[in-house]
């Protein structure tokens, strides 16, 4: 069964439209997918998606211990008067704001760079992030290519760097609970610290990213165990962005059986 519960578009940090996104979902034969991009489901209304079913959902943003962690929810409602909804846009305003001081220390570095220039990278997005800022010192010469303007420039200790302030991964949790969805984990594989995830688990969680592309065979099968230990359950996600640099495309193939309580839970 191909499905796909992480995905993004250019409203967030992806490449392509939602419909063109969603093109690509219907060319791989993609059965059930959300998209998820991050602090924005300004994504949903902007295709049509008659071959599939669409779980609409979210990539929350969040910082613990000084570390990034990401909440995906799912089963959202997608109206503006919700508690996700304001919380959403503080997000989104703390994006525009770390953009503006990141674009400040670049420019004091020697990589002269404006706000203007990252916004328009962003094509019109809505959740603007470190990859427009990227793209942005490319289109000047001043990055070779994505990975290089994070290496070079825009990770811890070189001079864009600059930390995040999200809410926190317990208050993302609340919000999409308190507005009806359901919060996962997403690519529990790339945490720096996995502490997290027993504590979130303990808190409220509703589920883990299992089937990730990066997830190696014993990821896997650990986050499986600690899915069915504790009564989560298991999505599955291509986090694509790019065809660049997600080029595996979009979709996971997975037993359906493994993915059927999450459906059951979302439908219900």
């Amino acid at each position: 069964m191909i499905v796909d519960f992480h995905s993004h578009t250019r409203e967030s940090d992806g490449a392509l439209a939602p419909e063109e996104l969603v093109a690509m979902m219907r060319a791989r034969g993609v059965r059930i997918f959300s998209i998820t991009d991050h602090d924005t489901m300004r994504a949903y209304g902007q295709f049509a998606a008659e071959f599939a079913t669409v779980v609409p959902g979210i990539e929350i943003n969040t910082t613990w211990n000084d570390n990034e962690v990401h909440v995906l929810g799912y089963g959202l409602p997608l109206g503006e008067d919700t508690p996700l909804a304001n919380v959403l846009a503080e997000n989104r305003e703390f994006r525009r704001t770390r953009i503006d001081r990141i674009t400040a220390n670049l420019t004091a570095a020697g990589y002269p760079l404006t706000r203007d220039e990252v916004v328009a990278e962003s094509d019109g997005g809505d959740a603007l992030g470190r990859p427009h800022v990227a793209k942005a010192l490319i289109r000047k010469g001043l990055a070779k290519d994505v990975q290089s303007a994070f290496d070079q420039l825009l990770v811890r200790g070189k001079p864009g760097y600059m930390p995040s302030n999200y809410i926190t991964p317990e208050q993302a949790i609340d919000v999409i609970r308190e507005s009806g969805g359901h919060p996962v984990l997403a690519h529990p594989g790339r945490l720096k610290d996995e502490a997290i995830i027993d504590e979130l688990i303990a808190y409220g969680l509703a589920g883990l990213e299992v089937f990730y592309p990066t997830h190696n065979a014993s990821q896997t099968a650990m986050f499986r165990e600690r899915a069915t230990k504790h009564g989560l359950v298991m999505t599955a996600g291509s986090d694509f962005h790019d065809i660049r640099w997600n080029t595996r495309g979009v979709g996971m193939d997975v037993d359906e059986a493994d993915i059927k309580p999450f459906l059951d839970l979302v439908s219900g």
